[in-house]
């Protein structure tokens, strides 16, 4: 028996609630007829009163249950308060975006470009978007950690809003509620939107896209195309080329499959197109217009040029592990390098497991699931355009980063989540819907099966953080997925016991690996998600093995010279200024007693990770004591900060200092700017030797600070010739001038 065309209308004009696809067959026993999806062209709530927005907000729909809205809302407030929860506790977190989002609020050029310092000496080396928002907040509430991280957790809070809106239009609210809650209690979400990395906003706005490509699909308006077009637009000045992993299948999918004809497909995809290149090209255009000379230098680049940038060290050598002015690339077709393992196996094995893998085998068997239950479905059915879309996505992304050879860190994986909860939540709520099939619910089984057993190994690679938890989620998955084997058997209450089960022991893992997240402070420029050894870099190219830390894998719990575990910087809340920890290049979580060797060795106890290169010498290049590594921000004493802070006024750099976590912590603390030589690694080729000098017989900048950059001298691992060869200069001509642990040059008095 088939139900007629749902004819009921809503006061804002979306779709009725919960429309059944097109070929989708009868639910099975014990599950809700579907209903008809509403017509093409044909608006709902014609006619009817609009009721007051604040009862609208807080009621949502009038056909949904009483309990839809509140549980929404309730989502909406858990996840906010989950991410600011002792937000502080990172202070600057990433030193090197906080440096520029400083400068953003200090010079409307700097915002721009986004330059490190306010003076304009060179840009960071992604695109400025994901800046502004946060450089806007610090101009308004001034410079704390809460100023640049609030905006970043909003961006998870509205990512978990758009996702469930996107799976309440088709799948109900159950869908959304269930897709928003893994989206939120993923712990690499939990890490990065409390973070100020790019990929916060990078994760919003490709679920924005792929919310807008479904909305095209459901009606085959234009205007959701050309807002998809706008959204990959913004997300490309995020984070450059990353933006476009998905565009291949979303184009192909919707050339297919959209309601309309053939040529308007294609014409749409040709104006979303359009409104991609405008919306990302403005800036681009505008910065390879300008003069060079009157606009910073483009960090990251070697010739000066964005687009040699996006194309190569932030483009293609992403893939091919070929980055000019890089540390160096991996190991393509299943091989190691320095930024770990490649292979089809990389989203599960012991770099990246615990950060984003837990509901991974579910979801790919819950996409597989849907596919197949809509194989027959006509060639317009949104309920298969949507598993197209959010499963193709997370497919095109996951192999990306499978086998990608250059520069990856475990957090890139944050732009999985979204795609990831968004199947888990369709095909959960599908299957259950057909549970009446043997199939259907043995598949459901299967998945909750495939999360207890792939939650143990996961739990079990950390076994000393609560041991007890992997044995209750995998009792409680085997249990759980025991009832759904005989669900039609059961009666209401314990099928749905059977299914809540199955759901908790699925969450339990990611949701403790979460809580430990942001219960901890996290800093540097690589971190990781979860309790220690959650996450270790291993193969060729470092010593990641053994603990938390290693090559190039990150720490969490950055320690400020004397073993305790908050690093909270001024203005941050929680104290004093940031520190790079002890040792090494790039090893951040180095947990030691602060002492370390003039040859950069780190001779603390309990070191975790790093390589050598990280001392307080005075010609070191490492992090530590005053000196900030190349992953690290510098440990700033109250002697260097007031000795950077006299008489600044009168210069345009108050300081120097080889790389840009090393300026940026000096910046920071001092509240002036501090020119980046070489920017982020200490490799770009600005300014050269020349320029330098020129910089210094102008009187614009007042000390060089002695040490940062790559761990070491020139060659192999080390800076180039412009940034060693200003060393050089700086060393042999100048007075030597020491401030707490840290060694500085004062470039207006030559050496006796």
């Amino acid at each position: 028996m088939t139900t007629q065309p749902d004819t009921s209308r809503q006061h804002d004009g979306r779709p009725p609630a919960d429309p059944a696809p097109a070929g989708r067959p009868p639910a099975g026993r014990g599950g809700p007829a579907p209903r008809e999806p509403f017509a093409p062209g044909v608006l709902p709530g014609a006619g009817e009163p609009r009721r007051p927005f604040l009862h609208r907000v807080r009621r949502g729909r009038p056909e949904d249950p009483g309990w839809v809205r509140p549980a929404f809302l309730g989502l909406l407030v858990a996840t906010g308060l989950l991410y600011l929860y002792d937000l502080s506790a990172s202070g600057y977190a990433n030193s090197f975006y906080s440096a520029a989002v400083q400068a953003g609020s200090q010079s409307w050029k700097a915002f721009f470009f986004g330059s490190l310092d306010s003076a304009n000496a060179i840009t960071v080396d992604k695109p400025p978007a994901s800046l502004w928002p946060m450089a806007l907040s610090v101009r308004v509430f001034g410079l704390s950690s809460w100023a640049i991280l609030v905006p970043e957790a909003l961006m998870g809070v509205a990512t978990v809003g758009f996702l469930y809106a996107a799976l309440r239009r088709r799948f109900g609210p159950a869908a959304g509620l269930i897709a928003g809650a893994v989206l939120a209690l993923t712990p690499v979400a939990a890490l990065m939107f409390r973070f100020n990395n790019p990929d916060a906003m990078l994760a919003l706005l490709m679920t924005v896209t792929v919310y807008c490509v479904i909305r095209g699909l459901e009606d085959g308006r234009t205007k959701w195309l050309v807002w998809a077009g706008v959204a990959v637009g913004f997300a490309f000045l995020a984070k450059t080329l990353q933006a476009f992993l998905i565009l291949p299948p979303l184009a192909v999918l919707y050339a297919v499959c959209a309601p309309v004809s053939l040529r308007k497909r294609f014409a749409q995809i040709g104006l979303s197109a359009g409104a991609m290149v405008v919306a990302g090209g403005w800036w681009v255009a505008i910065v390879e217009l300008w003069p060079a000379s009157s606009r910073p230098y483009i960090g990251g680049s070697q010739n000066n040029s964005f687009l040699e940038l996006t194309f190569g060290y932030n483009g293609l050598g992403r893939i091919n592990g070929d980055e000019t002015g890089s540390v160096g690339g991996g190991g393509g077709g299943g091989g190691t390098g320095q930024w770990g393992e490649t292979g089809w196996d990389r989203m599960f094995n012991s770099e990246i497991g615990g950060q984003i893998s837990w509901l991974l085998p579910a979801a790919l068997i819950l996409l597989v699931a849907g596919l197949v239950l809509t194989r027959k479905a006509k060639r317009t059915d949104l309920t298969r355009g949507s598993f197209l879309a959010w499963g193709g996505s997370l497919l095109m992304t996951m192999v990306v980063f499978s086998y990608m050879a250059g520069i990856f860190h475990q957090y890139y994986t944050v732009a999985l989540a979204p795609y990831l909860a968004a199947v888990v939540g369709m095909g959960a709520t599908v299957l259950w819907e057909e549970r009446g099939k043997v199939w259907a619910s043995l598949t459901l089984a299967g998945a909750v099966t495939a999360s207890a057993a792939w939650g143990y190994v996961l739990l079990n690679r950390t076994s000393d953080y609560l041991p007890w938890l992997r044995w209750l989620v995998l009792v409680g998955g085997l249990t759980g997925a025991l009832g759904l084997v005989f669900v039609t058997r059961l009666g209401r209450r314990l099928a749905l016991a059977a299914a809540g089960l199955g759901i908790a022991a699925a969450v339990a893992g990611p949701t403790a690996y979460t809580l430990s997240t942001v219960n901890t402070g996290h800093s540097g420029s690589i971190v990781t998600a979860g309790p220690s050894g959650a996450s270790m870099m291993g193969g060729r190219g470092g010593p990641g093995g053994g603990t938390r830390g290693g090559f190039p894998g990150g720490g969490q719990n950055q320690p400020n010279g004397n073993g305790t575990q908050r690093n909270g910087q001024p203005g941050g809340g929680t104290g004093g200024p940031p520190t790079g920890g002890t040792g090494g290049f790039p090893g951040q979580n180095q947990q030691g007693n602060g002492n370390t060797r003039g040859n950069g060795n780190t001779q603390g106890q309990n070191r975790q990770g790093g390589m050598p290169g990280g001392g307080t010498g005075d010609g070191g290049m490492g992090g530590g004591g005053g000196a900030g590594g190349l992953l690290n921000g510098a440990n700033v004493s109250s002697a260097a900060r007031t000795l950077l802070s006299k008489n600044a006024g009168d210069y345009t750099w108050a300081a120097a200092a080889i790389g840009s976590q090393n300026s940026a912590s000096y910046q920071l603390a001092t509240g002036k700017p501090v020119m980046a030589i070489g920017g982020f690694n200490g490799t770009d080729p600005s300014p050269t030797l020349a320029q330098f000098k020129k910089y210094v017989a102008d009187g614009r900048i007042h000390y060089f600070i002695s040490g940062g950059g790559m761990g070491g001298g020139g060659g192999a691992g080390g800076t180039t010739s412009a940034s060693s060869g200003i060393s050089s200069w700086v060393t042999a001509t100048f007075k030597k001038v020491t401030a707490g642990s840290a060694t500085f040059y004062d470039l207006t008095q030559p050496a006796g």
